[in-house]
């Protein structure tokens, strides 16, 4: 091993790709300064020294004199982030023999094979601890020998040797750190603010002194369940190497008089007498609730004495606390000021980018299935030339990163709503299932064979499987399994869907147009138009097709006697729709939920018109309803209350027409897709077309279905008193006939008449029409309904005939509207 020159750098954070892989990327001005390539082996010195693979920096270090390692490498050099560290050039030679201990009692049948794989190319030391994470268990080991002595490199032909008893330091070291910065994905900008607020003071208290203000007393952190608050502390606990004292409520409540307090009073001066310590509190609102709405008088105290402690007489020295909670509002407000909590940190839910992060986290262990992945376009031309430069290991190292985080992109774009916690469960449950199937054939108590511990891989079916099963765990309470309809199962309505497209898919799909040009999407859209044309099923396509979170609002579970109550669930569901985004609220119904206030007259109305108030409140309140969609259906759009119809609340408004003769072939064709075999050829689709005037939707599925059940009677009629074999063998000649839909048609009737529609046409004219163009079609009906009085004519009974057809067409012409009713006045008048 040849020494050379040695250069001095500040240590930062690796990339969560690299995090694990024992890579140092520095600059390539460093790079030239030091005579290294791509794949070259160097000596990293901070208090120890450790050893990492060299490979070039990001852009955005040019200039800075920095090195990325990992959590790893930082505990191997005894070295922090922002500190200095040498590091230089070294001739490694391949290893012979590594022998490896766990740093806890741990059984790892086929070890060896793994281990090799995972360390194959990669420098090591002795006494070097590295992380192994296996079925989302993150177990430490250490090389507690090398053959030859000094940084040696593994290779295939390294013989390795794993040794069940754990290992003993000779210095007697701490606590291994099992949680590095490199362990939390999606929290970039929340774990700064948390470091600048906790690294400072207890790296560099003299600043503070030099300033002469106080540092920070307490950081608290809030938000969803499963986001990662708890992982923060224990991670900014390890990087900063401070004592760590977790505290949770139920160790320090106690039935005796003073003990509770007695307990915190310990747990500050053990921290003070370990300074610099850091004090998480987990769940601190379970031990420091608002007093004045906590009747117990064991937890007044502890609060009374918590606020002492952290902002006491007494001064801390070096002692952070840091405190997390879902429920910030339940903590006592003494507690959320300077100088106690002096910054609010929340852990929200993360976004696509986020996601990504946290699933490369919680699979760096998990051996992928990448076979069917291809790579194209400039990430080839990348990857050609980390094959030309470094070589064919690196080279491959390169192509599996790439391939893993295309493998995975497709399922952090789907996971909306979930937290980090919900991924590391959706990755368990996908590597569950890969083993599940593997294992079919091991009978029960038998070893595993060493080949198929190989060549278990979790494929894309694996996660598809596990999405079925793993849901975000911030909906659970309100989320609805998204229905299995798509736009095809839907008969006719082109224009709606449509429609429904821009509004709800585009924002999701292209935001950076909505962006460029400066525009919000429609908050809200409402379906209108007479019962069964598919306004329910329409919002289940969408949900299905634009691959959100769908909450389904059903009105009457929202409306509660206790006041408030109703409000409240109202604000939840928001709520949870905006930590969950994108996501569809629908409310089915909604003239039920936002009737016209004033418009009932009884014990009911307050109740009512508050759910109102609020629901108008948060459709387009002071809290901007971002990446939420609000969907409503109703057949009463008279019924609903007026403000929710102006822009910036409900602002698209759609009505679902009764089904035209296109829409009603359309429809059957739907309804009869792949039943070629059972139905007849007699069946005409036009001469059923022609039938069904006034049917709508889902009265056309009512006589398919009791098409098909005619056809089944007739069939078990005939088949009376014949065996179970001769029925099954008579099965295949059942047919649906022309005679079936007959009779299916004489049961089943269509739910609107020609006075129907034109009544719920009627409906809609106030919600679609302008002032103007509402007058000319109020008065065209009006000279229509005259028409139908007195002598009739030819002439009269065509110009009205045209008039009614221009009137209540899906699509008016006001001008032709206009000209028709001069027309049918002129007759009406010679006729007087």
């Amino acid at each position: 091993m040849t020494n050379s020159q040695a250069f001095e750098v500040t240590v930062k954070e690796a990339s969560h790709q690299d995090a694990g892989r024992g890579i140092a990327r520095v600059s390539i001005e460093i790079m030239q300064a030091l005579g290294l390539r791509s794949g070259d082996v160097i000596e990293i010195k901070g208090q120890k020294k450790a050893a990492a693979t060299v490979w070039p920096g990001y852009s955005q270090d040019t200039g800075r004199g920095i090195v990325r390692i990992d959590g790893n490498i930082r505990s191997n050099a005894q070295t922090g982030i922002d500190e200095k560290v040498s590091i230089k050039k070294v001739e490694a030679r391949y290893a012979e023999k590594l022998v490896i201990q766990p740093t806890q009692p741990v059984s790892l049948q086929g070890g060896e094979h793994y281990m090799a794989r995972l360390l194959n190319g990669r420098p090591v030391t002795e006494g070097e601890l590295f992380r192994v994470n296996i079925m989302g268990n993150a177990l430490t080991f250490v090389i507690s020998k090398v053959k030859p002595d000094g940084i040696a490199i593994v290779s295939p032909q390294t013989e390795i040797e794993i040794k069940e008893k754990p290992y003993e330091s000779k210095e007697g070291i701490k606590e291994i750190p099992d949680v590095h910065y490199e362990d939390i994905g999606g929290l970039g900008r929340e774990l700064d603010q948390v470091r600048e607020m906790i690294e400072l003071p207890l790296k560099h208290p003299e600043i503070f002194e030099r300033l002469g203000i106080e540092p920070p007393k307490g950081v608290l952190l809030y938000g969803p369940p499963g986001t990662g608050k708890t992982l923060i502390a224990k991670a900014v606990a390890n990087e900063v190497d401070a004592h760590f004292i977790t505290l949770s409520g139920p160790e320090i409540m106690s039935k005796y008089y003073g003990e509770s307090e007695s307990k915190l009073r310990e747990v500050f001066e053990e921290a003070q007498q370990n300074a610099p310590t850091i004090i998480f509190i987990d769940e601190i609102d379970s031990i420091a609730p608002k007093r004045e709405e906590t009747k117990g008088e064991v937890e007044q105290r502890v609060v009374a004495q918590l606020l002492a402690l952290m902002d006491g007489l007494k001064g801390r020295g070096e002692v952070i606390v840091i405190a997390a909670t879902n429920l910030p509002d339940k903590i006592d407000p003494a507690l959320r000021r300077g100088g106690r909590f002096d910054r609010e940190i929340e852990i929200g839910i993360p976004d696509k980018k986020g996601r990504l992060e946290i699933f490369q986290v919680h699979t760096r262990g998990v051996p992928l299935d990448l076979s069917g992945i291809e790579i194209t376009g400039e990430e080839a031309i990348e990857l050609g030339k980390t094959f030309a430069e470094a070589g064919e290991q690196e080279g491959k190292k390169h192509e599996d990163e790439i391939k893993r985080r295309k493998f995975l992109e497709p399922f952090a774009a789907v996971t909306h709503g979930f937290v980090g916690a919900d991924i590391s469960l959706l990755v368990k449950e996908a590597a569950m299932h890969a083993l599940r199937e593997e294992l079919k054939d091991v009978k029960t108590g038998e070893d595993i064979p060493i080949e198929i511990i190989e060549r278990l891989k979790v494929r894309l079916t694996d996660f598809e499987a596990a999405l079925k099963h793993v849901e975000p765990s911030a909906m659970r309470e309100v989320l609805v399994e998204i229905p299995d309809i798509s736009w095809d199962d839907i008969g006719g309505l082109e224009d709606v869907k449509t429609e429904l497209t821009e509004a709800v898919e585009w924002p999701l799909k292209y935001p950076e147009i909505f962006e460029r040009l400066d525009t919000r999407p429609p908050g809200g859209i409402l379906l209108f138009g007479p019962p069964g044309t598919g306004k329910t099923l329409l919002a289940k396509a969408v949900a299905n097709k634009s691959e959100c979170n769908f909450i389904s609002v059903k009105g009457p579970e929202l409306l509660s006697k206790w006041v408030g109550e109703s409000e409240k669930g109202i604000r939840d569901i928001f709520r949870k729709a905006r930590q969950a985004a994108p996501s569809i609220i629908f409310f089915d119904e909604i003239d039920a939920l936002l009737p016209k206030r004033g418009a009932y007259q009884g014990s009911s109305s307050h109740v009512t018109e508050s759910v109102v108030s609020q629901i108008l409140t948060e459709l387009d309140g002071m809290e901007e309803l971002k990446n939420v969609t609000v969907l409503g259906a109703t057949n009463r759009p008279d019924m609903l209350d007026e403000a929710l119809m102006r822009p910036g609340r409900l602002d698209r408004i759609i009505y679902v027409p009764p089904p035209d003769a296109e829409s009603r072939r359309k429809i059957f064709e739907v309804y009869l897709k792949g039943t070629d075999s059972v139905i007849s050829k007699d069946i005409d689709i036009e001469e059923l077309v022609k039938k069904t005037e006034g049917y709508v939707g889902a009265d056309i599925e009512m006589v398919v279905r009791e098409a098909k059940l005619e056809a089944m009677r007739e069939f078990l009629n005939a088949m009376a008193g014949k065996t179970e074999i001769e029925r099954s063998d008579a099965l295949s000649n059942v047919r649906v006939t022309k005679a079936h839909f007959g009779k299916s048609m004489k049961k089943v009737k269509g739910t609107l008449d020609r006075e129907a529609i034109e009544a719920y046409e009627k409906k809609a004219w106030p919600v679609l029409y302008s002032q103007d163009e509402r007058a000319i079609l109020e008065k065209a009906a009006s000279v229509i309904m005259r028409a139908g009085y007195g002598e009739e004519t030819e002439e009269r009974k065509t110009a009205a005939e045209e008039l009614r057809n221009a009137t209540y067409a899906r699509k008016k012409d006001i001008a032709t509207i206009q000209n028709l009713t001069v027309r049918l006045e002129d007759i009406l008048l010679k006729a007087d």
